[in-house]
């Protein structure tokens, strides 16, 4: 069953939970994270951190923060890229991503296989914008291909991991990626998201890369 527009998915204890687990997990990779920061910082000119505009529960839009994995001037490039390309221009198109990111620096490559950018997330979580497990994370344009299952998106905090993660990454179609994120919300439970947790584990070990 779908919450009504007046809850979130898993309500205050799925909240407290998060809270948990975000201060703990912070904690426990700070170093790493500062380390991360200091590679980035030294591999490419500009920030350390990017912040991207989501759409979160209830349509409220967030910043959601990730290490940086490509060139300040990815807009231009992409454009650029695309105009040049049809093939990529309809790879964008169909799944808004690229198997070959010309955006994305050398560094990122290896963050976002290793899935390590979205560390700052966390702090996401923290303030409760994000949860663990949840739908994929969505820009505004996105929602419009959700159809009949926007409001399963929009009932439930987006995740860092979901099902989407553990049922192929970017192997997926964008449709399968969206019937994912449905079956998550009806089906939530406790033990679904750990379930998810724990696979989401070997998924990244396993260093597919990430959306």
């Amino acid at each position: 069953m779908i919450p009504s527009d007046t809850s979130i998915l898993g309500g205050w204890p799925k909240r407290v939970a998060d809270s948990v687990l975000a201060g703990a997990a912070i904690a426990a990779f700070f170093p790493l994270l500062l380390l991360l920061c200091v590679a980035v910082k030294l591999s490419s000119p500009g920030p350390v951190l990017y912040g991207h505009e989501r759409i979160g529960p209830r349509g409220k839009p967030f910043r959601c923060w990730k290490l940086r994995t490509m060139v300040c001037d990815g807009d231009a490039v992409l454009a650029a890229h695309l105009a040049a390309d049809p093939d990529a221009q309809r790879e964008w198109e169909e799944t808004r991503k690229l198997t070959n990111d010309p955006r994305v620096t050398a560094l990122g490559r290896v963050l976002r296989t290793y899935s390590v950018d979205e560390l700052p997330r966390l702090i996401n979580v923290l303030c409760g914008e994000m949860s663990f497990v949840g739908p994929r994370p969505v820009v505004l344009d996105e929602l419009e291909r959700y159809g009949p299952y926007v409001q399963a998106y929009l009932s439930a905090r987006p995740g860092i991991t979901g099902l989407w993660q553990t049922s192929g990454r970017s192997d997926t179609s964008y449709e399968y990626r969206v019937a994912l994120d449905d079956r998550y919300v009806r089906e939530w439970s406790f033990a679904a998201d750990i379930r998810i947790l724990l696979r989401t584990v070997p998924v990244v070990l396993g260093a597919r890369v990430s959306y």
